[in-house]
């Protein structure tokens, strides 16, 4: 539907402005400009978002175009100029839609701006005709996008974001104690898992289904695109919760702190819910959220305290059933703090939508962010950063197709064929990511050029020279070449768009067929210049870059990890040194993060079979997201703060405002240099932290050696199996001479807690690489761990 609004569109709009500058004004080079022009802001790009928004985004292309016109003219001789400038040009507009979704929509619109005027030879006199035709191009398509079947606020992730949250809801509630037939419980319970794992899948297909990340520099694109991996994660965490439902119950001990667990289990649905209403909606009143998000905190706080009750026993000597008794215990409350923790992120970033939303012109002029927002200067510049890195495969691309772009302007000059732009578009149409796909898309790119020519030369040949009846059926081959890419394939595409061309220009100068000759020749050229690019830069395609980002992503992935633990640890272990909160490895596993993600879109939309399942792949990738939540869990732990400013891929700034769910504790609070204080320490905690390090030191170990594996290409490690005596060991260390205190009885659970999400840590190792994966024969888990 949408290349068909688009095709509609440039078949009524082309055909008149070429009519306009053609005969009316009477300049061909405002025709040209003008038809061309009509095609980048009509066919080449279609902005989603609300209208105003799209009609913003049309401006803002149309500004910038204009602005390329210019300079495309006057680097236009000579031919060294027009080289180095297409090659600094393109570098400059590929690397700039690793920033947002929009300039990425609108790469090759920006592109052809300036393709065009520095293909064509031109002085300073012809700046002004170009324009005029750039201009009126312009104005025609934000009329055309406003009233002429304008397209519906395409938001992709926004609704799948809903149903997602609506079904993890049910999901949640579906676990909660009840009465009544057994069977059907578990029927209820059945149905639910599987809405909620569809519901998350769909989401990720759509967040995947684009060869771009689908988010803006808009604080509410930057807000929504987070709830991917946090609702992944708040449904993995479910499941978690699920394996653990059967565990055996040790009678009245556990019992009150299961019971506010129940409650808080309520209290998250409840905010999901809210959450779902809101975000289905643009601009809501999120006040009902954030009372929910309130009664959520203080059942976070209940079950805290719940814990704190049961789980200290007597100093001295521990035995092991004592140490397994502390660890079962705490159980629940980690299950509970794990959902609430999951439940507020998500709910905390459909609160920044709405607020975001919500501001007026003039703050959204002024730049005014809700919360902990970041402004959108500041998030282009972090963005971009984190795909400056030689395995970067947005980097790659960017370098590559200034490179071919550079050529291909080069040797289209030096040559002096007659239309020296189709050769440029020729090696950006078929430039892929690899030599081979390069190969195969210039292939098909020179067979559809030479249908097309056929086809042309079979309509001149029945219109002959009636000029009436070549305006008639050019609006039909605009429509069809529109279509064609989408709805049939690239070679179909090309061929359209050489039948569009043969019409155009025997509308300008009648020179027959012949014109289709020369468009062979020139894409040939083309093809040519992508193939020899796409050899000697980077040949090897996605697959090698996705396996060198997976590696790079897990590594720094681990690396945040130690230092949130390392941060907590500094907190209640008078022999570490005080340290700040890891930001910098935040923002490196974020930015990593995002390189992985722009590898696995490239590895996705790349042709050509695939060594492993798709799922697999997938669920290797997914492991990223998992680590990162994870030691965002573990700040926010020690942290007893809110969580999360950028994007969901790392910690709040130290300087947010204290969570409600935090437990009132005056120690925990940072000095005034940001700092924070070190807890009442716990006289076992250096025994503990050497066995948190053991802990994080095995998970290095084993995530380097998949890094290793993939890079290699070897045998993936198999993952650890689950040690029983870990919970037990440290247990025993934090509780051989516990303090009863209360803030000594909260450090200890914040141990027991740290050691808990490494496990969840050490469980993601099985997603990563299932059993098929490796030819060692995996041991089965078994206990808390499995």
């Amino acid at each position: 539907m949408s290349a068909l609004r688009r095709a509609a569109r440039a078949a009524i709009v082309v055909p008149l402005l070429f009519l306009l500058g053609s005969r009316v004004i009477g300049n061909p080079e405002v025709a040209l400009f003008g038809a061309f022009g009509a095609f980048a802001m009509l066919l080449f790009v279609d902005f989603g978002g609300p209208l105003r928004e799209r009609v913003q985004a049309h401006a803002a292309l149309a500004v910038t175009g204009a602005i390329l016109v210019s300079l495309g003219t006057l680097a236009s001789s000579p031919v060294w100029l027009s080289a180095v400038a297409m090659a600094v040009l393109a570098l400059v507009v590929l690397f700039a839609g690793s920033v947002s979704s929009v300039i990425a929509s609108a790469g090759t619109s920006l592109l052809l701006a300036f393709v065009l005027p520095v293909s064509v030879p031109g002085t300073v006199a012809d700046i002004g005709p170009r324009l005029l035709g750039w201009g009126i191009a312009a104005v025609v398509a934000l009329v055309a996008i406003t009233l002429l079947w304008p397209a519906p606020a395409r938001e992709p992730l926004r609704r799948p974001a809903v149903e997602a949250s609506r079904a993890l809801a049910a999901r949640i509630r579906a676990e909660l104690p009840a009465m009544g037939d057994a069977a059907d419980i578990a029927a209820l319970r059945e149905r639910t898992a599987a809405a909620g794992d569809a519901a998350v899948g769909a989401l990720q297909q759509v967040f995947l289904a684009t060869p771009y990340r689908p988010t803006g520099l808009s604080a509410p694109a930057r807000t929504v695109v987070r709830l991917v991996d946090e609702l992944n994660w708040l449904n993995a965490v479910i499941g978690q919760m699920v394996r653990h439902r059967t565990a055996a119950l040790d009678g009245e001990a556990i019992g009150p702190a299961r019971a506010a667990a129940s409650r808080l289990g309520a209290a998250a649905a409840d905010v999901l819910e809210e959450g779902a209403i809101v975000l289905a909606q643009h601009a809501a009143d999120p006040a009902a959220l954030e009372a929910a998000l309130d009664r959520l905190a203080a059942e976070r706080v209940a079950v805290e305290q719940a814990t704190l009750a049961v789980s200290p026993v007597p100093g001295g000597a521990v035995s092991d059933a004592q140490a397994e008794r502390f660890v079962a215990a705490l159980d629940p409350g980690f299950r509970a703090q794990e959902l609430a923790y999951a439940v507020e992120t998500v709910a905390g970033n459909i609160v920044l939508t709405a607020r975001a939303e919500r501001r007026t012109w003039w703050q959204r002029m002024m730049g005014r962010q809700p919360g902990d927002l970041s402004g959108p200067l500041a998030a282009a510049t972090e963005r971009a950063t984190g795909f400056v890195g030689w395995n970067s495969v947005w980097l790659r691309n960017s370098i590559r197709g200034a490179i071919g772009l550079g050529l291909a302007v080069l040797l289209a000059k030096a040559t002096g064929v007659q239309h020296s732009f189709w050769v440029v578009l020729g090696t950006l149409s078929v430039l892929r990511s690899s030599a081979l796909n390069t190969g195969q898309t210039a292939l098909r790119g020179v067979l559809g050029t030479v249908v097309g020519v056929i086809v042309g030369a079979a309509a001149l040949f029945v219109i002959g020279g009636n000029p009436v009846a070549l305006w008639l059926v050019l609006p039909v081959a605009i429509l069809i070449a529109g279509i064609a890419p989408a709805t049939i394939s690239f070679a179909a595409g090309q061929a359209a768009f050489t039948v569009v061309l043969v019409l155009l220009f025997n509308v300008m100068a009648p020179t027959g067929w012949t014109v289709g000759l020369i468009r062979i020749e020139d894409v040939a050229l083309g093809c040519a210049v992508s193939l020899v690019v796409g050899a000697l830069f980077w040949p090897r395609g996605a697959s090698a870059s996705l396996r060198s980002a997976v590696g790079d992503a897990y590594l720094t992935g681990i690396a945040y990890l130690r230092a949130a633990v390392e941060f907590g640890l500094a907190r209640c272990d008078p022999a570490t040194p005080r340290s700040a909160e890891p930001r910098q490895a935040s923002l490196r596993a974020a930015a990593a993060s995002r390189r992985l993600d722009d590898a696995f879109r490239t590895y996705l939309t790349e042709r050509g079979a695939k060594s492993r399942p798709l799922a697999e792949v997938t669920a290797t990738v997914s492991g990223v997201a998992g680590i990162r939540l994870a030691a965002d869990a573990i700040l926010e732990l020690w942290r007893g703060q809110a969580a999360d400013p950028a994007e969901g891929e790392g910690p709040a700034d130290p300087s947010a405002p204290a969570d409600a769910s935090a437990p009132a504790d005056a120690s925990a609070q940072p000095d005034a240099d940001g700092t924070p204080r070190t807890l009442d320490p716990v006289p076992g905690a250096a025994a503990a932290h050497a066995t948190l390090d053991g802990q994080v030191d095995r998970l290095e170990d084993w995530y380097r050696a998949l890094a290793t594996a993939l890079t290699a290409r070897d045998d993936l490690p198999a993952p650890a199996p689950w040690d029983p005596h870990s919970d037990r060991s440290l247990a025993s260390a934090v509780l051989g001479e516990l303090d009863h205190s209360p803030t000594g009885a909260a450090t200890a659970v914040r141990i027991i807690w740290t050691a808990d999400y490494l496990e969840v840590v050490r469980r993601l190792e099985r997603a990563i690489v299932p059993p098929g994966a490796t030819p060692a024969q995996l041991p089965a888990e078994a206990g808390r761990g499995g």
